[in-house]
């Protein structure tokens, strides 16, 4: 939907992905959209450089969130929940809606 305004449908999904999970890290999304992890990590490194994201690490594991300082951030939301909006429901729930895991599970307990 947004991927013509964008540029691409990478910096779509990832955009969507913040909005809903507020932090994702270049494997989780190249997993969830089964697409290469390269040019995940490329669309994430343009839109650090733009300032519209920021990365710090945890563990080995360099995280993205939306850039608190960016100017434009309130209205980039609010763009990004009206388009979301108009999604399909079956992409919604295919790629957004599934609760995800996302911290690990203590050894030995049950399912």
């Amino acid at each position: 939907m947004l991927e013509i305004l964008f540029g691409n449908q990478n910096t779509e999904r990832i955009l969507f992905t913040l909005l809903l999970s507020k932090k994702c890290y270049a494997k989780q999304l190249a997993d969830r959209f089964e697409v290469a992890v390269f040019g995940v990590q490329t669309t994430l490194q343009k839109l650090e450089r733009a300032g519209v994201l920021i990365s710090f690490k945890e563990g080995n594991t360099r995280l993205f969130e939306f850039n608190p300082r960016y100017p434009f951030l309130l209205e980039l939301k609010q763009l990004l929940k009206k388009a979301y909006e108009f999604l399909p429901e079956e992409i919604k729930i295919k790629y957004y809606e599934p609760i995800t895991r996302k911290r690990p599970r203590r050894t030995g307990k049950p399912l």
